[in-house]
């Protein structure tokens, strides 16, 4: 019997996997998707806080496969595995992949951003690179992904609003809590521009996708109405309707086997259900496992063609990972001193803030000095029951018991509400973040687990102190009360990028500007593991548009 040879085999569902899968099978190429986690169908997503946000039930389990970590202790580094942490770099873990629980707050990267060196030079401790592309090659993916993904905002011009092709969004922003008629105005008495959130939920139906419903609790849940523009939804369902997608979920991808020096062969593939071992044949390959998660895969597929990992003749793999720098605040509007709006409105369940601020995205002013800044974003505290009475049971480090207690939740979730900023800036790439195979650790299949130093830069720290003071100011104009705001140096987990940096020179990057490996002619990598910097936005939108790029160069090797 002869094995099925794909045309394309993808490892992994998430936001690149599917934009790549969504082009290539819409071309009418036979497409395998190799996915480790389970299906999860639209209907099958609720909003239960225990299994979600306290229980992980999307992700795998600490004890079965984790990552160690590497922090510096008295001068030396040590590694702990992530069970004894419980420090999870596991994004969600089914198909679609992490995109499914993302608050969908989206946006592009300023064209400067694609010039960060050649912009502010090189920095003491940091290894910045300008992107072998700039923005002009990524502004049309970016178009394409605003329509296809279903990207809901409304577009006011800002000088470090990136240029648009398209005037305006193709849906009108998502309903907003009448608390952005106090945010507004109160950024406007201290001379702050406040701007419309771009938001990958839709706010019209689109196709079989309804509107959002505003159930109050988005980001880290699935959505119940197709509303949010996971992978899953508005790339993978598309792609299988063509009848060219081939999705193989609770698919663990254990290495990539290139036979040939320069050509990857098959996939060995474990079914995570029964155990067993199979092969996944294609012509070409394209890596999408998130970023940390793709580059531990191509060193655990290293051979005697390449004996350092899978495409890493440079010995850059796994170098450079970057995570979002930053910080959050957050502060408490109260019913008695509540002002410009209704406290009734403000109480209002489930409508977003919906606010971004970028006048701090570049810092030019002689008496602040001159560098890169970032971007701001507000919001509600995430809306999690549990989560947030929890914060309120204790004084003056005792906890609080019985009827006090629960006088105390009373107070807490009836006579205010607590908005958020949260603040995006780089995290510069340098030595001492990257991820590597632990010689010691393995995971339940028998493979080297990652190990992930994740030390940040002083600058980052900088940047996001800067900012944090701006946004506490807005907080206060705002009648905030109880305000506290924290910058640190700790990396998001689901903010992951870099490890297979892309470049022209082959002895100092992984892969070419088309993010096809440079030591292997039919692999490419096309999450965000590509990215030499980050920018100081979410990843996401960036994510989406560069694998549409990429799959356009895939058809066109094909």
């Amino acid at each position: 019997m002869n094995e099925t040879v794909f045309d394309v085999v993808i490892v992994g569902s998430g936001a690149s996997g599917g934009a790549v899968a969504y082009t290539l099978c819409n071309a009418g190429y036979k497409v395998a998707v190799l996915e480790k986690g389970r299906l999860i169908n639209r209907e099958e997503f609720s909003k239960d806080e225990i299994a979600y946000a306290r229980r992980d039930i999307v992700t795998p389990s600490l004890f079965d496969e984790y990552h160690t970590i590497e922090e510096k202790v008295d001068g030396q580094w040590i590694a702990t595995p992530t069970y004894e942490s419980g420090w999870s770099f596991w994004n969600g873990n089914i198909v679609g992949g992490s995109s499914n629980f993302m608050s969908g707050m989206l946006h592009r990267m300023h064209p400067d951003d694609f010039r960060l060196k050649s912009k502010y030079g090189a920095i003491d401790g940091a290894n910045v690179a300008d992107w072998p592309i700039s923005y002009e090659d990524l502004e049309p993916y970016y178009a394409k992904a605003e329509e296809i993904i279903g990207i809901s905002g409304h577009f006011e011009a800002h000088p470090f609003e990136p240029p648009r092709s398209r005037k305006n969004f193709t849906q009108p922003p998502t309903k907003e809590n009448m608390v952005v008629k106090l945010l507004d105005k109160s950024c406007q008495s201290l001379g702050v521009k406040s701007l419309v959130t771009p938001r990958a939920v839709l706010s019209r139906d689109k196709g079989d996708r309804n509107a959002c419903y505003y159930s109050n609790f988005c980001g880290s849940y699935g959505c119940s109405s197709g509303a949010k523009g996971s992978a899953r939804e508005a790339l993978l369902k598309p792609a299988l309707a063509t009848g060219n997608l081939t999705l193989m979920s609770n698919s663990y991808v254990k290495k990539l086997h290139a036979g040939k020096k320069d050509e990857v062969e098959y996939a060995i593939v474990i079914d995570a259900i029964t155990g067993k071992e199979k092969k996944v044949r294609g012509r070409f390959f394209v890596v999408a496992a998130q970023a940390h998660e793709s580059a531990r895969l191509l060193l655990n597929s290293a051979n005697r063609h390449h004996p350092d990992g899978l495409a890493n003749s440079s010995g850059t793999l796994g170098k450079n990972l970057i995570f979002s720098a930053g910080g959050s605040g957050q502060g408490e509007l109260h019913k008695d001193a509540l002002k410009e709006i209704k406290f009734e409105e403000l109480m209002q369940t489930g409508l977003f803030v919906n606010r971004s601020i970028l006048d701090w995205y570049f810092i030019d002013h002689w008496w602040d000095g001159k560098f890169k800044g970032g971007l701001v974003e507000f919001m509600f505290e995430h809306q999690n029951i549990i989560s947030r009475a929890r914060k309120n049971n204790e004084e003056e480090g005792k906890l609080v018991w019985g009827k006090a207690l629960g006088e105390k939740l009373v107070k807490r979730f009836t006579l205010q509400k607590s908005i958020r900023f949260e603040i995006f800036n780089d995290w510069l790439p340098n030595d001492n973040c990257f991820v590597s195979l632990d010689p010691t650790y393995k995971d339940k299949y028998g493979m080297p687990v990652g190990k992930l130093r994740v030390e940040g830069h002083p600058h980052d720290l900088k940047v996001g102190n800067y900012i944090s003071k701006k946004c506490v100011k807005i907080l206060e104009e705002m009648g905030a009360k109880n305000i506290d705001a924290s910058v640190s140096a700790a990396p998001p987990q689901n903010l992951v990028a870099g490890g297979c940096r892309f470049g022209t020179d082959p002895s100092i990057s992984v892969l070419n500007a088309e993010c096809r490996a440079h030591d292997v002619k039919n692999l490419y990598v096309a999450d965000a593991s590509f990215m030499p910097t980050g920018g100081s936005v979410p990843y996401t939108w960036t994510i989406y548009a560069n694998a549409f790029r990429v799959a356009d160069h895939i058809l066109k090797a094909l």
